[in-house]
């Protein structure tokens, strides 16, 4: 979710790939595909340029995000003596959430049209907090109640 709001400029506002409902309905469907949800850049890199788009996409995301993690986590395993770094981590902790809920609160500006909805996603958030439901069934649960909601008739 962290990285949701710069994905979104860049690919609908920067770039023109896709339209906010299309990476609505991808980033959704990324969240609920067994392995990495963010294998999703795969999806847009499809639309945008078939199969030669999505293995670019994939591995110009994952690549040097990988190498860099990796990188950063040797020389924090080194630096376990440093007295710096728990208060390096206690305060990256709040940015994490600042970042989730900069991502969420982007995703939902593009998500919720109407009162259906924003019932909807309420009701997911609801259940969320007060249940221990994987929210990969809450996700399937939303999109099926929207799918009845929004039957064409």
């Amino acid at each position: 979710m962290a990285a949701y709001p710069e994905m979104k400029h860049l690919v609908i506002d920067v770039h023109g790939w896709l339209t906010e409902p299309q990476l609505v309905h991808i980033y959704s469907v990324g969240q609920m595909a067994p392995g990495p949800n963010m294998m999703m850049v795969a999806a847009i890199g499809v639309k945008v340029a078939g199969i030669a788009g999505a293995l670019v996409a994939a591995a110009a995301f994952f690549i040097p995000t990988g190498l860099l993690t990796f990188a950063v986590g040797r020389a924090w395993n080194k630096l376990k003596a440093w007295p710096w770094r728990d208060s390096i981590q206690k305060g990256l902790a709040p940015v994490a959430i600042g970042l989730a809920v900069a991502g969420t609160i982007s995703f939902g500006k593009g998500s919720i049209t109407g009162w259906v909805t924003a019932a909807i996603g309420i009701a997911v958030f609801a259940a969320t907090l007060r249940t221990k439901v994987n929210p990969a069934l809450l996700i399937l649960a939303g999109a099926v109640v929207g799918g009845i909601a929004f039957y064409p008739r």
